[in-house]
């Protein structure tokens, strides 16, 4: 089997590519990182060389390509069933795929207005009509996983799964933006924190030199 790759954009903003990255260092997978910088006058090119999307994150693996954050994760997952990438009972597996999907397709006046940016703090910012009704549906999600499963570990299911990759994003925006959540929230936000993959990935968004204006206040 040949070295998994995957093909990511910044660090500092780039959520979709934190979702799949973080996946594969939680579940100790070896691969190959490819950091292409987003919105320069060669971002396009350099990633039309991996993805049929022009898009980031991309895995490549065996000759096989795959372009989406959420479709990478989902092809780990059955690249490597051993590691239980999902909740191993089917109703459990079921409640994280549907809260995952949601993560994936949905919260969208939320990101538009409060960007991944992890070398910043814009405490109060990006609060603009609609984004709380985001923010109340996820800290619901969030509560509810954790009322259901905090006997098994700090996760929304316990143990770390995808959820917890795809919802990782939003972890950070909160401290970014300094968002007001209740204490269950808040105890899940720090277990993301905790992680060492994250700290890893902040460290090295914050080395990063690029600026992307659209991103910033």
């Amino acid at each position: 089997m040949t070295q998994l790759t995957l093909v990511i954009g910044n660090k500092n903003y780039s959520s979709w590519s934190l979702r799949p990255w973080l996946v594969m260092k939680q579940f100790n997978l070896q691969f190959q990182e490819i950091r292409v910088p987003l919105y320069t006058p060669d971002s396009s090119s350099q990633l039309q060389k991996y993805s049929p999307s022009g898009k980031v994150p991309v895995l490549l693996h065996d000759n096989i390509t795959v372009w989406d954050s959420l479709a990478i994760c989902e092809y780990l997952a059955e690249t490597f069933p051993h590691l239980h990438c999902w909740p191993e009972d089917k109703s459990t597996r079921t409640l994280a795929r549907s809260i995952s999907a949601e993560m994936h397709s949905g919260f969208q006046t939320l990101r538009q207005n409060m960007s991944m940016n992890c070398r910043t703090k814009y405490p109060g910012k990006g609060l603009v009509s609609g984004v709380q009704q985001d923010i109340d549906r996820i800290i619901n999600i969030w509560r509810e996983c954790r009322q259901r499963f905090s006997i098994d570990g700090d996760f929304l299911f316990g143990d770390f799964t995808i959820a917890d990759a795809m919802f990782a994003p939003v972890a950070l925006r909160f401290v970014t933006y300094d968002v007001q959540i209740d204490s269950v929230s808040r105890d899940y936000v720090e277990a993301i924190l905790s992680l060492p993959a994250i700290q890893e990935w902040i460290t090295a968004a914050k080395l990063e030199t690029e600026i992307i204006s659209k991103f910033e206040f």
